[in-house]
């Protein structure tokens, strides 16, 4: 009987492992390949795939120094171990540095060369086949958009040195040692003087300030920005003082006069001749041909324009103030040339961008001091409408005016009736004015605005000035639709400043289905042509507008006549 044997052994040393037993190698290096040949012929297991790296390794140490450096049979793959970091090789490397340097250099270069080749290349010297071409053709957009901003005029330019502002003090008397010492003062100490706080120590509570002081403070608001903040600012607590020491019935406010207004205008940069005075500051033709062709106002950083602005907004105010005091200081004359000034102003194409605020407020408060509005709007209408001759910028004209009150939308309305006629040549056909007649005179002149009609009326007009040339048909579009956007634009204008009456509902309707006909039908989109798609969502929404006036209003009986006899 055996004995049953244990489950568990009592030896738990482990097995022996042979190939890991050092073996006396031949000195030979043939000895020692023949040797790593034969293990390579038998067959590993997969313990035995293991250690085949560390029997590499042993054999290498086992090796002579002499032995290693005459075999590089067995050169390990890593060696971070055997780096020697010597002159030499340090000389190498910076050598390989410098090298990969100056091929990225090369690189860049070229690759800088061929982008400005590329760039400079023409577009007619790229061959590309028929299909290609079709392809490019097919899927190309148009880079011509309706700008949402007009472009402007060029107006101010800047100057290097600000206009002298001489203070006249020949009629002046001294009331202490004090003025005296300011009065007799060359411009530069006088304008210490106001740095300083000493003018406002001196005038802020005197019983009368001199007008000559007001004048110089004026004047002084075209000056660098440091210098107007601190004038504008006497100025206008030297104005108010004045007013709280003045019985309510007796009131009384210097008011600058339109010359000084556009002596101010010329010293900001100005350099139209209808924006400045003939005297004391009028140049010569040549001058100013040669200021408008440099274009300095155009160079300058956005900054300076944000400090014309802001000059210009101390001038609205204190013009607002005046106006709100004493509004019969100026004649409708004097008022009518203030608005088409601060119009053309506006202008600017360094002030497209920036709000409004205060030139709109002053604009409103000039066409309600306007004694004899009736008969002043028409001609009011007929310079502004000449401020300039871009479409775009009429359209921002007729923006500048608010619609809050009625003499502003009445203004609006007949400003923007005018403008299309202009643009279309029609001015001079246009019956005599009236608020019951512009619905009817804008329905013979949308017939006008189709984009067929003012592709030919552009075409005719370009004549002269291109020598016979016809400009490109994708140009030619562009100028259509663009042309056609503003003078939709005043159109929609013309018709929200209507009241619509039950009497004008068959008008309104009329135009309606003339918008359709003629505007909405002749617009094809196209991918290639994103101003089309942009006139014709302009078309649908004045569209709508019309629509949903025409919804809210009740026509008269005359309108249901089939349904009479029912």
């Amino acid at each position: 009987m055996q004995e049953p044997k244990d489950m568990f052994p009592t030896d738990w040393s482990p097995p022996p492992v042979e190939f890991l037993k050092q073996k006396v190698l031949p000195a030979h290096p043939r000895g020692r390949r023949r040797l790593l040949e034969e293990l390579e012929q038998q067959p590993l297991d997969s313990d035995q795939k293991v250690g085949l790296a560390s029997l590499e390794d042993l054999l290498w140490n086992m090796a002579g120094p002499s032995q290693q450096a005459v075999t590089p049979e067995f050169t390990p793959a890593s060696t971070d171990y055997c780096y020697v970091n010597n002159l030499d090789s340090l000389l190498k490397e910076k050598r390989e540095q410098a090298l990969e340097q100056e091929w990225e250099q090369l690189l860049l270069q070229d690759r800088l060369n061929f982008d400005s080749s590329e760039c400079d290349e023409d577009d007619n010297e790229v061959l590309l086949t028929p299909e290609h071409r079709m392809l490019v053709e097919k899927f190309s957009v148009s880079l011509q958009v309706i700008p949402p901003v007009h472009p402007g005029e060029t107006v101010f330019l800047s100057r290097p040195h600000p206009v002298p502002c001489i203070l006249d003090s020949s009629h002046l008397k001294p009331q202490n040692h004090l003025e005296e010492l300011f009065l007799g003062s060359p411009l530069p100490q006088q304008l210490s003087f106001l740095h300083k706080g000493f003018l406002t120590n001196l005038y802020l509570h005197a019983h009368d300030c001199p007008l000559p002081l007001l004048r110089w403070l004026f004047q002084l608001l075209s000056w660098p920005l440091e210098t107007s903040s601190r004038a504008f600012d006497l100025l206008w607590d030297l104005s108010v003082d004045g007013l709280f020491r003045q019985p309510n019935e007796d009131m009384c406010l210097w008011c600058p006069s339109l010359e000084e207004i556009k002596e101010v205008f010329h010293s900001l940069g100005a350099y139209d001749p209808l924006l400045y005075p003939q005297q004391p500051f009028q140049q010569s033709d040549r001058v100013l041909e040669n200021e408008a062709s440099l274009g300095w106002w155009e160079q300058q950083d956005p900054p300076q324009k944000v400090v014309l602005d802001i000059k210009l907004s101390y001038i609205y105010k204190f013009l607002t103030l005046c106006l709100l005091v004493q509004p019969e200081s100026y004649t409708d004359t004097n008022l009518l040339g203030l608005i088409e000034l601060l119009c053309r102003g506006s202008l600017d194409v360094g002030l497209c961008l920036l709000p409004k605020t205060d030139l709109q407020q002053l604009l409103l408060l000039l066409l309600e001091n306007i004694r004899e509005w009736p008969g002043k709007l028409q001609p009011l209408c007929c310079a502004l409408s000449w401020v300039s001759n871009h479409h775009h910028n009429l359209l921002a004209v007729v923006e500048f005016f608010l619609d809050v009150t009625s003499r502003g939308r009445q203004l609006r309305s007949q400003l923007s009736l005018m403008i299309i006629a202009r643009m279309l040549g029609q001015q001079e056909s246009l019956p005599p004015w009236g608020e019951k007649t512009q619905l009817s005179l804008l329905s013979q002149l949308i017939s006008l605005m189709r984009p067929s009609s003012l592709g030919q009326y552009l075409s005719t007009k370009s004549l002269p000035s291109c020598q016979g040339q016809q400009p490109k048909a994708s140009e030619l579009d562009h100028k259509v639709c663009y042309l056609c956007h503003s003078l939709l634009s005043l159109a929609g204008v013309v018709v929200s400043g209507q009241d619509i009456t039950p009497d004008q509902w068959g008008e309104l309707q009329l135009l309606c289905m003339q918008l359709d006909r003629h505007i909405s039908t002749h617009i094809r989109e196209s991918p290639q042509a994103m101003h089309r798609t942009k006139l014709k969502d302009l078309a649908t929404q004045t569209y709508i507008r019309w629509q949903d006036l025409l919804a809210h209003c009740q026509p008269q009986g005359q309108y249901f006549s089939p349904w009479k006899d029912i």
